[in-house]
């Protein structure tokens, strides 16, 4: 897909990328129900949980009719599509936890699921983009975009853990709007050097990135860690690096080879990328692989937004070359809210999986039980690794290193090391 933006003279727009003026990369209303031909897949979608519960989900897809794509004409037809069918698999695969998984994903789900999936130019598995950016709806459609007046259209096991874990990332997006409206002002500023303008919008960015950390805050209120760790988790998890399923999946009636697709992963969130672009963090090697291999599981026209952002002058220099304290400053203090919202995640992610994951291990060695059911589903494969398949703390404290060595040479002696 080329990019209008490179056009010579053009200003940099986020017209072409699908990126919402109200919602940034969120899906502006969601489509909630499906033409009647495929009810029998909203039928099921909206019971994941529960047949998981019982253990039936299995058998009631087994059973389901194999439906032609053709007449999902529309993109939100097939993003919701695309959302009830992942949810699906994500129960069917991990329905008995990680002792008993499939090695093969029947034909009347896995191959809608992969028609569906190369429409919209994404892989065929849940991802941040399916379970966030198109799961939501409002109860009262004048009312306000907030927990209270807000409701997923398809679940997983987990309760309200589940509910406030999607919505809170949603906020998370809804919170970096401004940030993204100001990156084509810091790039057009920076085009035809107007320090101004690059400063003030540097600054928007930097409040809209404080916004979301407060955003993130929220986990804390709405997501039991024991039931994210010992439950929800396994159900975002994939099949490429995991040790639960070595071999990957095989989508019976697309090929025959076993494919290997990672599971769920705020690296698939397209905004932290924009900003990396645009503040021109450089990530060492293997971290850098890993965040470009999560933008295949990205909507290919946000992926290709941060191409693009990626392609434009050098903002980091265009600082540097300024005589201009204010966008120095400006620099500085958004480099650092990225920074503080890295360390923050960090905080987030060793509460809810370092510190569970290290009690699951020590009654494991005591041969003891915490309530059956929550210790038997916690996938003991994950217990270093994040469900998008690596080795979380490690990558996420590199990924923060590498933001702090952004800061300028003059101003990163004053920036103190969070975390």
């Amino acid at each position: 897909m080329a990019s209008a933006n490179n056009f010579q003279g053009a200003s940099f727009s986020l017209d072409p990328y699908h990126v919402s003026e109200e919602f940034g990369f969120i899906l502006p209303k969601p489509l909630e129900k499906f033409p009647p031909y495929y009810q029998p897949w909203m039928d099921i979608a909206l019971r994941v949980p529960e047949l998981v519960q019982s253990h039936e989900l299995r058998s009631h897809i087994n059973k389901m009719p194999l439906l032609s794509t053709k007449f999902l004409q529309k993109h939100r037809e097939l993003r919701l599509a695309h959302l009830a069918l992942s949810m699906m698999t994500m129960g069917y695969v991990w329905q008995e936890g990680e002792n008993n998984t499939i090695q093969t994903l029947p034909h009347n789900l896995a191959v809608p699921f992969w028609e569906v999936s190369q429409h919209l130019g994404l892989p065929p598995i849940l991802t941040h983009a399916d379970a966030v950016l198109a799961n939501w709806r409002k109860k009262d459609p004048e009312g306000p975009f907030n927990m209270d007046n807000l409701e997923l259209l398809v679940s997983l096991p987990g309760g309200d853990s589940v509910r406030g874990f999607f919505l809170v990332t949603l906020l998370v997006e809804l919170a970096a709007v401004p940030a993204l409206k100001s990156i084509p002002v810091v790039i057009n500023g920076v085009r035809c050097s107007d320090t101004e303008a690059v400063a003030r919008g540097l600054e928007n960015i930097s409040q809209s990135i404080q916004d979301m950390t407060d955003a993130l805050k929220l986990m804390h209120v709405y997501v039991e860690p024991p039931v994210f760790y010992g439950i929800m988790r396994i159900y975002l998890s994939g099949w490429k690096d995991n040790p639960g399923m070595p071999k990957g999946l095989v989508y019976e009636g697309v090929q025959t080879e076993p494919m290997e697709y990672s599971g769920g992963s705020a690296a698939q969130s397209s905004l932290l990328h924009c900003f990396d672009e645009l503040l021109e963090v450089k990530h060492e090697e293997k971290s850098s692989s890993f965040l470009t291999r999560m933008r295949n599981y990205m909507p290919p026209a946000h992926k290709q937004l941060i191409q693009d952002i990626s392609s434009e002058p050098s903002l980091r220099s265009f600082v540097q070359q300024q005589a201009s304290e204010h966008l120095n400053q400006a620099y500085h203090l958004c480099v650092s809210k990225l920074l503080a919202l890295r360390s923050y995640h960090i905080n987030v992610v060793s509460r809810f999986i370092t510190v569970p994951a290290a009690r699951a291990r020590q009654l494991r060695e005591q041969s003891q039980n915490l309530d059956g059911e929550t210790i038997s589903r916690a996938p003991t494969a994950l217990e270093e690794r994040g469900t998008g398949g690596s080795g979380i703390m490690i990558f996420l404290k590199t990924v923060r290193d590498q933001t702090k060595d952004t800061l300028l040479p003059e101003t990163s002696k004053e920036a103190k090391h969070p975390g």
